[in-house]
């Protein structure tokens, strides 16, 4: 009999492929990252390398136009995700809860390992990305139940690693269960990277 791969986990990669769109979205990260006098200050008291809304702002999409253009492109990708992981949503689709900007900084600019409670799809845009600016780490679900597992070999096939890093380039959309535990490791580009995060429902 074969060796199968079960209870695969499912990572898509998308792509915005709209310039103007993102030069648009580029701007008011900008703007933001001045005029977010709250932003800036939890970001100094929490030690963020740069700026993010995350914890400032929750009407994006209705403050600045262009992140309501950006929400109805990620609808479209979002439910292709979803049939694509096979979710049953009961008929319903599944709706924007959160989304923020980050300008994160270019050298030592990194996020630690977490997760994305209370959403069912969470995922990243990448505006600008300069070189040097490091990959998105996604960790195995299972290494807290793998106790005495030996590491897996250097030549193992990306689904049989316990941490596979995506590669992100501007326009670069990443969607993932949010479940599923991530971060950003510390970049070493000598310009800030600017991407967007959100959730959904």
């Amino acid at each position: 009999m074969p060796t199968r791969t079960l209870f695969a986990t499912r990572f898509y990669e998308g792509d915005l492929a709209d310039e103007a769109l993102l030069d648009e979205l580029a701007a008011a990260a900008l703007d933001l990252a001045r005029e977010d006098k709250a932003g800036r200050a939890w970001c100094r008291d929490h030690a963020y390398p740069g700026y993010t809304s995350y914890a400032s702002l929750n009407d994006l999409p209705i403050r600045n136009p262009v992140f309501d253009d950006l929400r109805r492109v990620l609808d479209r990708h979002v439910r292709r995700f979803c049939d694509e992981a096979f979710l049953d949503l009961g008929g319903r689709k599944p709706k924007l809860d959160s989304l923020w900007v980050n300008v994160m900084k270019g050298t030592g600019g990194h996020h630690s390992g977490h997760i994305h409670p209370h959403s069912i799809v969470s995922g990243t845009i990448y505006v600008r990305v300069p070189e040097g600016s490091g990959a998105l780490k996604l960790e195995d679900p299972r290494l807290g139940l793998m106790m005495a597992a030996p590491l897996r070999r250097a030549d193992a096939p990306e689904d049989a690693r316990s941490f596979v890093y995506a590669e992100p380039k501007p326009g670069t959309i990443f969607l993932w269960e949010s479940w599923l535990r991530h971060e950003v490791p510390a970049g070493r580009a000598k310009a800030e990277r600017i991407s967007i995060s959100f959730n959904y429902r």
